[in-house]
């Protein structure tokens, strides 16, 4: 193979394209009679290279450009997107989402967020770290990651593969309020999935490591020898008897339990009332000492951006202190229509944080006593209306504070109102590799479903 670099983008280069092109666009929608318009405009280039079994499974190059286009008439909206830059293709975009606006309903909460209301300040944020990999070395550090993994016992028999990812990108948002804001970000990632056998049983598991720069990912080698230390882990899984037990999440399924009250408390859910937390806000719904903040101008962050899809500055603010909810998640036009303001999550949350109050993973053990250590979930069993959770589940069963055996082909579930309350212990091992940073999490009273 010759040696193929990912291809590159130069970001002042492209930063300055995008906005030309928005620009022009925002004036096309002008003289085709829109009253406002905004677009969103993206430039992407990255590299993926998988390895399974030691051979070369996929190489992949790509390199994508697409342009969101969304016009007002008064309060009538339109959008349309394409990713072909010609002029004729701008117009005809721009002509389709005219023709969408002119024939639709008007809706008092459309339109741009409101001109004094726009960011102001782009500062560095230090999230644009292009790698430079060529496609060769990033075949040899996915093989260095399968091979840790394989070789780390006899018993791992199969690979799903390991995989190094290399993303960078340019986004230019701008609207006909005269703003203009420019977002440059890059994404480094490596995984490694394989699947161990032990007589009839097989299992399978996986690791992962992302970050910004590079050369901030974890070693290849350790992140293979975790994936197959996980996999390993869950050879000789049983079922268990039904139960009312504590539950840990492990710290990196904790995301998803923060993440089931961001959806509850986001706009979109509010006003179609179609969320367990409707009319919430100020009542306290975790024990008092838990604390969800939100810092999205975080340098290096994996969530982190200075304005949010409307154009607004995000800002740091809390969404739970001391156990109370403390403000609903909106956008522009989401607080329209609840009769409330921005809190400049159009988009969603930026780089989320729930505060620990005890040690390790395994003093959450020890805290526990007798109980169910989840380290996957299967389905999408919640219902964000009444709360109630229902998941498939594997794990380790946990007696006198010390691991006895894994477990599989459990459910777990609960109230999500309950949960949050019954909200014990969040340890100190954060995992930081997401937008949603937090330790493991200890529930009390699930009802764990085996035989």
């Amino acid at each position: 193979m010759n040696s193929q670099v990912q291809p590159v983008i130069d970001p002042v280069l492209e930063e300055q394209r995008l906005t030309t092109l928005v620009s022009d666009i925002i004036d096309e929608a002008r003289k085709q009679g829109a009253t406002a318009c905004e677009v969103g405009a993206s430039s992407d280039a990255g590299l993926s290279t998988t390895v399974r079994m030691g051979e070369v499974d996929t190489v992949e190059f790509n390199k994508d450009q697409g342009f969101g286009i969304t016009v007002y008439f008064g309060q009538r909206k339109g959008s349309a997107s394409t990713s072909d830059d010609t002029p004729e293709a701008i117009r005809d975009t721009v002509r389709a989402a005219c023709d969408i606006a002119r024939y639709t309903s008007e809706d008092p909460c459309a339109g741009l967020a409101d001109a004094d209301q726009m960011a102001t300040e782009f500062p560095d944020l230090d999230l644009y770290h292009p790698w430079g990999i060529s496609a060769e070395e990033a075949i040899e550090r996915a093989k260095e990651c399968e091979d840790a993994a394989r070789s780390a016992s006899n018993l791992i028999t199969n690979s799903d593969g390991a995989t190094v990812n290399s993303h960078q990108g340019c986004r230019v948002y701008g609207n006909s309020h005269g703003f203009i804001g420019p977002h440059r970000s890059s994404r480094q990632s490596a995984s490694c999935v394989v699947i161990g056998q032990q007589g009839e049983e097989m299992q399978r598991d996986y690791w992962y490591t992302v970050a910004r720069d590079g050369n901030q990912l974890e070693a290849m080698a350790d992140v293979g020898r975790k994936a197959a230390e996980r996999t390993l882990g869950r050879l000789g899984s049983r079922k268990v008897s039904t139960a009312t037990v504590p539950v840990i999440f492990s710290a990196e399924l904790a995301g998803g339990f923060v993440g089931h009250l961001m959806g509850a408390i986001s706009g979109g859910a509010l006003y179609r009332e179609s969320t367990f937390l409707l009319d919430h806000k100020g009542k306290r719904i975790f024990p008092d000492w838990v604390n969800i903040y939100e810092r999205p101008q975080l340098k290096g962050g994996m969530g982190s951006i200075a304005f949010d899809g409307d154009g607004l500055q995000t800002r740091d603010q809390s969404f739970i202190v001391d156990g109370v909810l403390e403000s609903y998640l909106l956008s522009t036009y989401s607080a329209r229509k609840l009769g409330m303001t921005s809190t400049a999550n159009a988009g969603g949350a930026h780089n989320l944080f729930l505060d620990s109050n005890a040690g390790d993973l395994d003093s959450l053990v020890k805290d526990m006593g007798t109980g169910l250590l989840v380290t996957s979930l299967i389905g999408q069993g919640i219902n964000m209306v009444t709360g109630d959770y229902s998941r498939g589940a594997g794990g380790f069963w946990v007696e006198n504070g010390e691991i006895q055996f894994p477990v599989s082909e459990v459910t777990i579930a609960g109230n999500l109102k309950d949960m949050f309350m019954n909200l014990r212990a969040v340890g100190n091992d954060i995992d930081r590799r997401g937008n949603i940073q937090s330790g493991s999490l200890l529930v009390d009273g699930m009802t764990v479903a085996g035989e």
